[in-house]
């Protein structure tokens, strides 16, 4: 499909120069680079939803590289690991400002991914011929949280140490090979040095796992073809441009923005989205009042104390994700975009609010109200994948689709 817009591409780097050509031509890393980032073709009628995904990438980046600069202080000792954080606070040149960014970019890497979930949920990224692309995606959200989970153990403060015993206990409640599994990632018969080195040597590890899995990302988006607002499929080149000036310049703005949500947050609010708790050494002997995960977990975290049984709780929460990759499948309607789909809009927000509750109930105290409140969101959060969606797919009646992505285009603009 990108030879139908080849003439309005400006000229390549291996057009334009000798050397660049001469390298292509034994390895040809860059056209490749150009073929993936400047030339792709992608609907005309994309919208900043669709800035997300890019934005994710971003973040990662960000991730990674002040990850790199901690990793070269932190010492992964019990003994040590607290005061080695407060010491790349206190006496490490601009320490501060990289740990702050670290720790509140994972909250913005987090934002980013939510958005892009959610945009894939509404505009039905998920369904035929993009379920692989959906899959892997989903992979990613779980590997992240897994990397997270990790790093929120490394300062060793009160609610990383209580965090990692309650967390990693769940899996006790397996049938038979439970304990099992506890004392192998323990490393031993408590949470103790031994976890914190394998914690460590995960979280450095994992961010680069995910690397290589977004490539497999970029590889699925490219071969089947990024999604758009209308879930109409490319028919003509009237249909596309190239992602090289039109969205590298949309992509620009979304960065622009993105990175002054960012640094409101680091340099006014750094410790507004992490726990006060964790500012004070893990300290086995004191359980701290209200046991909570970050921010990005609490929908999950609700969801598991909501059922009372132990093994329950566990199969619900991993159940809740594992949803997102049978997705595919119980959304059988035949229209892909929600903005065609009257009553499946209503139900999509409703849901993104129940969601919302999800989280602010996981911070919440663990009885009362609040566990009633967590079962009914947690039912509903089930229901809307395994009745509404099957529901609406066989009885609603979806609006007209537009001719094609051109002709929506033109009817908007």
């Amino acid at each position: 499909m990108s030879n139908h817009i080849e003439n309005d591409l400006p000229k390549s780097l291996t057009e334009k120069s000798k050397v660049a050509k001469w390298i292509n031509d034994r390895l040809p890393i860059i056209s490749t680079l150009e073929g993936t980032f400047l030339k792709h073709p992608y609907p005309k009628n994309l919208s900043y939803w669709w800035n997300f995904g890019s934005i994710a990438g971003i973040a990662l980046v960000v991730q990674i590289l002040t990850g790199l600069f901690l990793a070269m202080h932190y010492v992964p000792n019990t003994a040590q690991a607290f005061n080695s954080v407060e010491h790349i606070m206190r006496d490490v040149n601009y320490g501060w400002l990289i740990r702050y960014i670290h720790a509140v970019g994972a909250s913005m890497f987090f934002v980013a991914l939510y958005a892009h979930i959610s945009r894939g949920l509404y505009y039905g990224s998920y369904k035929s011929p993009r379920e692989i692309l959906w899959w892997v995606g989903v992979t990613i959200f779980l590997l992240t949280m897994a990397t997270a989970f990790m790093g929120y153990v490394l300062p060793w403060g009160q609610m990383s140490f209580w965090g990692a015993t309650v967390i990693t206990n769940l899996f006790s409640a397996i049938p038979i090979v439970g304990p099992k599994i506890v004392v192998w990632l323990w490393g031993g018969y408590s949470v103790d040095n031994p976890t914190l080195n394998r914690f460590f040597a995960l979280h450095f590890l994992l961010p680069f796992v995910i690397v290589a899995i977004v490539m497999l990302h970029l590889v699925a988006l490219h071969t089947v073809g990024s999604n758009n607002p209308t879930g109409v499929e490319i028919k003509t080149k009237k249909d596309i441009i190239p992602f090289h000036p039109y969205f590298t310049i949309k992509d620009m703005l979304g960065f622009t923005v993105f990175f002054l949500v960012f640094g409101y947050f680091l340099f006014f609010h750094p410790n507004s989205l992490g726990h006060p708790d964790n500012y004070i050494p893990a300290n086995p002997m004191v359980t701290p009042a209200h046991i909570v995960p970050e921010w990005y977990f609490l929908p999950f975290y609700a969801i598991l104390r909501a059922v009372p049984d132990k093994l329950g709780g566990v199969l619900m929460m991993f159940g809740a994700i594992a949803l997102l990759f049978a997705l595919p499948f119980l959304d059988t309607s035949k229209v892909k975009s929600g903005a065609y789909r009257p009553w499946f809009k209503k139900v999509f927000w409703v849901f993104i609010l129940n969601f919302i509750f999800l989280g602010w109930l996981g911070k919440s105290p663990a009885d009362g109200w609040y566990v009633w409140a967590s079962r009914f969101a947690t039912l509903f959060y089930y229901g809307y994948f395994l009745v509404i969606l099957p529901w609406l797919g066989r009885h609603e009646k979806t609006l007209p689709l537009p001719d094609s992505i051109d002709a929506d285009y033109q009817a908007k603009h």
